[in-house]
């Protein structure tokens, strides 16, 4: 009797100092390269996302005055690129939800599917689709490496901006790596 209070009490005090931390651990399962994968995947956005940034602001980041104006910025245009950063952030942050705990059951926070099993179709056909924009995007990138419009960066500005890009190619075939790891480990499950 002793020896299950205690175990009780223990695991109480667990669950208790993990708190919301805990639905941000790596599942059992999941190696290294896995972990490794999901958390480069999450941080590919991260520099291109500083970058936008001082432009959401009305700073130029080597754009031409008449090129800043065309895109609304400052105006509109800044919601536009903020929504951006915001959009891109969140999206590569899921890619964390492969690897963790809210991604294989919802959080209770989340509504009418909160505690509910996350389906593995629905986790991988959303990650494909994600992994597919996202390479259609990066070989968006390399045209408009190619191809650059008047008015953009050019010089050390181009280079900065391209530096700030360039993470962003990795995000599909790295969030493709995870998403099949997931797919393989939920199902053996």
């Amino acid at each position: 009797m002793t020896t299950t209070l205690i175990e009780t009490a223990s695991a109480g005090v667990q669950v208790q100092r993990g708190g919301w931390k805990a639905g941000f651990r790596t599942v059992p399962g999941v190696p290294r390269w896995a972990r490794w994968a999901a958390h480069a995947a999450a941080l590919t956005t991260l520099p291109s996302a500083l970058w936008r940034l001082p432009m959401a602001w009305g700073f130029g980041m080597g754009f031409t005055d008449e090129a800043m104006v065309e895109l609304h910025v400052p105006g509109w245009g800044s919601a536009y690129v903020l929504a951006l950063i915001l959009l891109s952030e969140v999206a590569s942050f899921a890619t964390l939800g492969l690897i963790q705990p809210w991604g294989e059951r919802f959080p209770r926070w989340m509504g009418f599917v909160g505690g509910k099993r996350v389906s593995v179709r629905f986790a991988v056909t959303t990650a494909t689709l994600g992994a597919m924009a996202v390479l259609l995007y990066a070989a968006g990138y390399f045209y408009s490496w190619t191809h650059r419009s008047s008015g953009s960066p050019t010089g050390a500005w181009a280079w900065l901006m391209n530096a700030s890009f360039a993470p962003v190619v990795f995000w599909g075939p790295l969030l493709i790596a995870v998403t099949v790891h997931y797919y393989r480990r939920r199902r053996a499950a």
